[in-house]
């Protein structure tokens, strides 16, 4: 038994209900002849958050528009051939639910909408032609009203901002990042860092879906919609850092632990002390940060020539943990600025801070597009499949079932499996039918004036408005909802009858049921499924990024697999403790996936000034980190993912020794942190040789 509604989601519902009134009003003042499609858009527009509801409207509206062109484009260019009409139809839904599906960002309702809307305009007309005109226009008006009508009452009346929800949610993550860099400084267990990671990199990237909206948002957050970006791009670093800190730190201490010496000298020791007070007060100053890096630059360890060094990894692994402390560092005081930024209200960046807003993650996700072009080639092969059977048959109400088709296909191609969401929507789509013949039969021939129509709506559409903001039990009142409401739009309320309704309805379901099995025959896959998916694109790209020959600017990795690695999350939690599994969620590190691409795209970065001398082994070693990623994209069968040759491990030290060798730069220290990275993210399980003078070891 669900609880009782709260004060919000009863105010949402009251704001959603006026929001369709006010466009089922004005749709019958202007005449149209489906005036419950503005009423039905304007609950398909509605959300708990304004500047969601502001944003999607935009694309909306244009989607709208666009999918009402290309339907009578298509009708006036084969009104002879109705079944090459219906291909074409079926063509741009698929289109465009490919390129919806390729955006994800606020964006892709347009060319979702455009696809859909073409159907509920273009399928009715392929009786008819002559009208497809009149029936476009009325199509496009009513939904317009629709959507003009619940942006503005959600806008208007006790807006509900999404900047401070992204601004608590921000805080959340921020204060949960802190908290991490703690455990991780304090050398806590594996498991419960890896559950850290996860939760951060799901949190960083439902955060930059959220800042997608900002810029339309009704509160004052939307002006500083720069630094909001620019502090989850920052955040988005701090993963990979963090995660290469934590490493070293238990790589450095197992060393110490084997031969007595304790790991860490004094000196960094101390220092590292530092941070963790620092981080941990949260009225730590940008001063205090600049000065734990000096300190951290001051113990650098300094670099001979490798070949002479009885622990050439230990010193690397070491000048690696300095030097990502110092980014940690820089990494925590942007974000401690860049909120106490936002928090000020001020819209000018400070001069030393604006370069951070200058981010690449803005757009920067994993796309699938061959499971886009599936889901698209799914919702065209269903759309052939009905219409075949009606145009064959001659059923009045066949052009409902291409419809539905075209709308359960598109609503649900985002999920692993659609199948159950279509399943549940048909269920309550069924449950919806008696309700919907109660008013289309009952109350509305017996009002006789716009508010008794209004209150005798109110009860049903009052109740199943409040749960809309549940996240458990949204789908089924939307559901029930988008039932009764598909009920009254589908059918001329002045001339409907039991035999319409009844014919109507059947092509509703029949829809419904065609989008589900054309879902699980050609498009439902499971989490497992979808999470090897994943694991491939991302092994692809570090094949493709260690095999370049020029250095790569990668220009998005960072965001690509963090966002792979919170998809992956998701996909792991559902995956549990399956019986049988082929894939176990244990053996699997995404992140560490993440810091052998970026550690190659350092060493790519910096391989030109290494001179000639480095230049074999770098190429050796990248091209053998290339050959091992493609292998794991082939061999991948089995529950754990292949673990690299031994071979490898030989082509780092080569290339350690050979860079080891080349004259002291910047550049030589970077790729000396680099090729440390990669051996700890490649081999994790082969120990660090202690060095004979572990006080030495720092400069």
């Amino acid at each position: 038994m669900p609880k009782p509604p709260n004060a919000a989601e009863m105010i949402f519902s009251v704001k959603s209900f006026a929001a369709a009134m006010l466009a089922l009003y004005i749709a019958l003042g202007m005449g149209l002849p489906r005036p419950f499609w503005a009423m039905m858009t304007a609950y398909v527009v509605a959300g708990p958050l304004s500047g969601a509801v502001r944003s999607k409207a935009v694309y909306r509206v244009a989607g709208t528009i666009l999918g009402s062109v290309a339907a009578v484009a298509l009708t006036v260019a084969l009104v002879d051939a109705p079944e090459l009409m219906v291909l074409g139809v079926g063509l741009w839904v698929g289109l465009c639910l490919f390129v919806s599906l390729l955006d994800r960002t606020p964006r892709s309702y347009l060319f979702m909408l455009a696809g859909y809307t073409a159907g509920l305009i273009a399928f009715p007309a392929v009786t008819s032609p002559d009208t497809i005109f009149d029936t476009g226009l009325a199509r496009v008006e009513e939904i317009l009203l629709g959507i003009l009508c619940a942006t503005v009452i959600h806008s208007v009346v006790l807006p509900r901002g999404i900047g401070p929800v992204l601004l608590a949610r921000l805080d959340g993550t921020l204060c949960d990042a802190e908290r991490w860099t703690l455990d991780a400084l304090s050398g806590a267990d594996d498991a419960a860092r890896a559950a850290d990671r996860q939760k951060l990199a799901r949190d960083v990237t439902e955060l930059r879906v959220m800042s997608a909206h900002l810029p339309y948002d009704t509160s004052d957050v939307r002006w500083m919609t720069r630094s909001v970006r620019a502090l989850t791009d920052r955040m988005t670093y701090l993963l990979p850092v963090l995660a290469a800190v934590g490493e070293r730190l238990a790589a450095l201490r197992e060393a110490g632990d084997r031969d007595g010496s304790g790991g860490l000298p004094p000196a960094l020791l101390s220092v590292l002390e530092d941070v963790r007070r620092w981080i941990a007060d949260d009225s730590g100053t940008p001063a205090q940060a600049d000065a734990l890096r000096a300190a951290l630059d001051r113990l650098a360890p300094v670099l001979g020539d490798d070949r002479d060094d009885p622990s050439p990894w230990h010193r690397a692994t070491l000048l690696g943990l300095v030097t990502r402390l110092r980014t940690l560092v820089g990494i925590h005081r942007d974000c401690r600025e860049l909120r106490a930024h936002i928090r000020s209200g001020n819209h000018s960046l400070p001069a030393h801070l604006d370069p951070l807003t200058r981010g690449r993650s803005r757009g920067v996700f994993h796309l699938d597009c061959g499971m886009a072009l599936w889901s698209g080639a799914a919702a065209f092969l269903g759309i052939v499949l009905v219409s075949g059977f009606w145009i064959a048959t001659g059923w009045s109400s066949g052009s409902a079932a291409a419809m539905m088709v075209a709308i359960f296909c598109c609503f649900f191609a985002s999920f692993d499996d659609p199948a159950p969401g279509i399943r549940m929507f048909l269920v309550f789509t069924l449950l919806s039918m008696p309700i919907g013949a109660f008013y289309l039969l009952v109350v509305l021939p017996s009002t006789d004036s716009f508010p008794m129509l209004a209150l005798s709506l109110a009860p049903t559409f009052l109740l199943l408005g409040c749960f809309i903001p549940r996240p458990a039990l949204m789908g089924q009142s939307m559901a029930l909802l988008f039932g009764v409401a598909g009920s009254l739009s589908l059918l001329d309320t002045n001339t409907a009858d039991f035999a319409s309704f009844l014919n109507s309805s059947s092509g509703q379901v029949v829809g419904i049921v065609a989008a589900l099995q054309v879902t699980r025959l050609c498009r439902s896959v499971g989490a497992a499924w979808s999470a090897r998916r994943l694991l491939h694109a991302g092994w692809r790209e570090i094949a493709a990024l260690a095999a370049v020959r020029a250095p790569s600017a990668a220009t998005g990795f960072e965001s690509r697999m963090l966002d792979r690695v919170g998809l992956l999350s998701a996909r792991f939690a559902q995956l549990g403790s399956q019986p049988g599994r082929r894939l176990d969620p244990a053996a699997i590190d995404a992140v560490a996936d993440l810091r052998v691409g970026l550690n190659v795209v350092e060493l790519q970065r910096v391989r030109p000034a290494l001179g000639h001398a480095a230049a074999p082994a770098i190429e050796r070693l990248l091209g053998g980190i290339a050959g091992h990623f493609r292998a794991r994209i082939t061999k991948d069968t089995a529950r754990h993912p292949s673990p690299p040759p031994e071979e490898l491990l030989g082509s780092l030290d080569g290339a350690l020794s050979s860079v080891g060798a080349a004259p002291p730069s910047p550049e030589r220290d970077r790729a000396v942190v680099a090729l440390a990275g990669l051996r700890r993210s490649l081999f994790p399980a082969i120990a660090l040789q202690a060095p004979a003078h572990p006080e030495g070891v720092l400069a």
